[in-house]
């Protein structure tokens, strides 16, 4: 029972290196292979972001908020995440990169609906990106 249990939880929580070659593969999919992340984590340290990225050091964080929900949704905040590795900002550029991404306006509008049910901010605006490059998903 509780090997089962193990299983189940480390197909919903992959492993950091599961997620490097998640992020590897969507980069391959949907960025022509040009994004490369040093590492990706779990992190429980993000109370208003589900993603952040620095470009300096190429590491994505994706909050622990995250696991449990669809994959297509943890794909979308990957992908958001590995455009921050090509565009810093939430410019047109950088928006271009991620709507490459075929589940992009579903995936947002999932986290919008999580975001307002936890009462959390919903803009992507400029003010809202980090120091590391990193902003608000969803």
């Amino acid at each position: 029972m509780l090997q089962r249990l193990a299983r189940s939880e480390a197909r919903r929580r992959p492993a950091d290196e599961v997620l490097r070659e998640r992020a590897l593969a969507l980069s391959r999919q949907h960025l022509d292979g040009r994004a490369v992340p040093a590492g990706v984590r779990w992190v429980s340290n993000q109370g208003s972001r589900w993603g952040s990225c620095t470009p300096s050091t190429r590491e994505i964080r994706l909050s622990r908020r995250l696991e449990g929900m669809p994959a297509w949704v943890v794909d979308y905040v990957i992908v958001h995440e590995l455009a921050h590795l090509l565009v810093a900002g939430h410019g047109p550029q950088f928006w271009r990169y991620v709507e490459r991404y075929p589940r992009c306006e579903r995936a947002r509008g999932y986290l919008e609906g999580v975001a307002a049910t936890a009462r959390l901010p919903l803009t992507e605006d400029a003010d809202n990106v980090s120091d590391d490059g990193g902003g608000v998903v969803g």
